[in-house]
C-alpha cells in the first residue's frame, strides 16, 4: 500500500487529488532551503497533530500531540539538524504550532535522517495544504479532510513515493 504524488497530484487506493509540492518542483534534492520536493521512497516515521483541532485522530502509525513548545532543526551547524525540538532553541528552526491550520495534521517522512547529512534537507512532511494550494518550501501538502481519512487507512508498512 503506497502513497504515490506526481505532477501535482497524490494517489491511494481509490483516491486523485490535487496536492501543492515544493517550489520548485519534484526532482532530486540537493541541500537546505532548495525549495525542491525529494524525489524517491520514503516511510513515514510518524504523525504529528493538533488535538485542539482534531477531536479524533484514527491511525495505526504512532501519534504525538503538538504543543506550543515544539519546533523542527533546519540548522545543519546544529546537532539536532532535521530533528524535532523544544522551544526555545539557539539555531534556525521551524515552529511546529501554527495559527494557520497547515500543521493540524503532519506525516513524517523519513527523509535525510539515517544517517542526517548535513545540508542535505530537512523536514519533508505531507501536511494540511494552503487554500489556493500554494507551492510548499519541499513538502507536500492536502486538504485537510482527504488527510484525515488517508490517515485512518495507511499502517507501518505504507510508503510515500515521490516521482
Amino acid at each position: 500500500m503506497h502513497i504515490v504524488v506526481k505532477n501535482k497530484f497524490l494517489y491511494f487506493r481509490h483516491y486523485k487529488v490535487k496536492c501543492a509540492v515544493g517550489k520548485r518542483g519534484i526532482d532530486v534534492k540537493k541541500k537546505e532551503g532548495d525549495l525542491i520536493t525529494p524525489k524517491g521512497t520514503y516511510k513515514i516515521k510518524g504523525i504529528l497533530y493538533r488535538k485542539d483541532r482534531l477531536k479524533k485522530l484514527r491511525s495505526k502509525l504512532k501519534k504525538m500531540i503538538i504543543n506550543k513548545k515544539m519546533g523542527w532543526c533546519d540548522d545543519a551547524k546544529s546537532k539536532q539538524y532535521n530533528r524535532l525540538i523544544k522551544l526555545p532553541f539557539n539555531y534556525s528552526h521551524e515552529k511546529i504550532w501554527r495559527n494557520d491550520n497547515i500543521y493540524d495534521i503532519i506525516l513524517v517522512l523519513d527523509f535525510n535522517m539515517s544517517p542526517v547529512r548535513k545540508n542535505k534537507g530537512s523536514a519533508i512532511f505531507l501536511h494540511v495544504a494552503k487554500k489556493k494550494f500554494t507551492p510548499t518550501r519541499g513538502c507536500i501538502a492536502i486538504r485537510k479532510k482527504v488527510l484525515k481519512r488517508i490517515v485512518s487507512e495507511i499502517n507501518k508498512k505504507t510508503k510515500i513515493v515521490i516521482s
